[in-house]
C-alpha cells in the first residue's frame, strides 16, 4: 500500500537547511498496522506528511497504492494529536465535515456518521457540541471523522499522546476493535507514537527512526497474538520486545 524508496526531506529555514529525513526506505502492506517510534524531532510527522502528499520529498520516491505521490491524496484519513473539532458544530456535523470538503452531499453520509458514532460509543452525543465531551470522547469523534469516507489508508500522528494513561489504553483497544471489525477489509494504518508500549500493543510491525535526520534504524515484527487484550501487556514477549526497541532507540546510528 505504501512504498518509500530512499526518501529524504530537507527544509529551508532562515538559519539554513534542516535535514528532517534521510534515505528512508520501507513498505507497508495493505491492511497492515505499522507503528513508527523515535525521539522528538526525528521526522515522524514529516514522514506522515510525505505519505499524505502534503510535503514533496527532497529526494527519493513515495508511492501509495502503486501511484507516485505528486500532491495531496484523497484516499486517506488523518487523525492528529489534538481532535481539532470545530466548536460551533455538533459532533455529528464535525464527523460529516470531510463529505462537505469533498463537495459531496453530507446528507448521503448521515447514516454512516451515526453508525460510526455508535461503533465508538458516542451515539447519544451526536447532537452535542465538542465542549460537552471529554478529551477521549473528542478523539473518538475525530477518528469517526477520519473514517467517514471509508479511506483505505489511515495516518495517525500521536493521536492519543495528550490523553491520560487510562483513556489512552481504552482508545488503543477501541482503535483495534474498529480496525479489526472486518479482517478482509482492514485499513492500512501508519501510526506515529512516542510510546514504545503503545506501538508494540497496536502494531504488526514497529519501525524505529533515529534522531534527526530520521533514518530507519530497524523494523521489528510483533508476533503477539490477536486480538490484543489488556492481558497482552502482561506477556513476557511484550516486555521483551519493548525493551529491545528501547535499547535500539538508545543507540545512535553511525553517520
Amino acid at each position: 500500500m505504501i512504498v518509500l524508496d530512499r526518501v529524504g526531506m530537507t527544509y529551508r529555514a532562515d538559519s539554513g537547511p534542516v535535514e528532517a529525513l534521510r534515505d528512508v526506505s520501507m513498505e507497508v502492506a495493505r491492511g497492515e498496522l505499522l507503528a513508527v517510534v523515535g525521539p522528538s524531532g526525528c521526522g515522524k510527522s514529516t514522514l506522515l506528511r510525505v505519505v499524505a502528499g502534503l510535503r514533496a520529498p527532497t529526494t527519493g520516491l513515495a508511492r501509495v497504492d502503486g501511484q507516485p505521490i505528486d500532491g495531496p491524496i484523497s484516499a486517506v484519513g488523518m487523525v492528529f494529536q489534538t481532535p481539532i473539532l470545530l466548536r460551533w458544530r455538533t459532533v455529528r456535523d464535525n464527523v460529516l465535515l470531510p463529505a462537505e470538503l469533498s463537495g459531496l452531499d453530507p446528507r448521503r453520509f448521515r447514516a454512516r456518521a451515526d453508525a460510526l458514532l455508535s461503533l465508538v460509543g458516542l451515539a447519544e452525543f451526536a447532537d452535542k457540541f465538542p465542549r460537552e465531551l471529554s478529551g477521549g470522547m473528542q478523539q473518538r469523534a475525530a477518528l469517526c471523522r477520519a473514517l467517514l469516507l471509508d479511506p483505505p489508508l489511515l495516518l495517525m500522528d500521536e493521536p492519543f499522546g495528550a490523553l491520560d494513561a487510562m483513556t489512552r489504553d481504552d482508545l488503543n483497544l477501541e482503535l483495534l476493535r474498529v480496525w479489526g471489525e472486518s479482517v478482509a477489509e482492514r485499513k492500512t494504518i501508519l501510526f506515529v507514537t512516542h510510546s514504545i508500549p503503545e506501538a508494540v500493543f497496536l502494531a504488526d510491525r514497529v519501525a524505529v527512526l533515529s534522531p534527526r535526520p530520521g533514518q530507519i534504524t530497524k523494523i521489528f515484527e510483533v508476533r503477539l497474538p490477536r486480538p490484543r487484550t489488556p492481558a497482552t501487556r502482561a506477556l513476557p514477549e511484550f516486555g521483551q520486545l519493548a525493551l529491545v526497541i528501547h535499547e535500539t532507540l538508545a543507540r545512535r546510528p553511525e553517520r
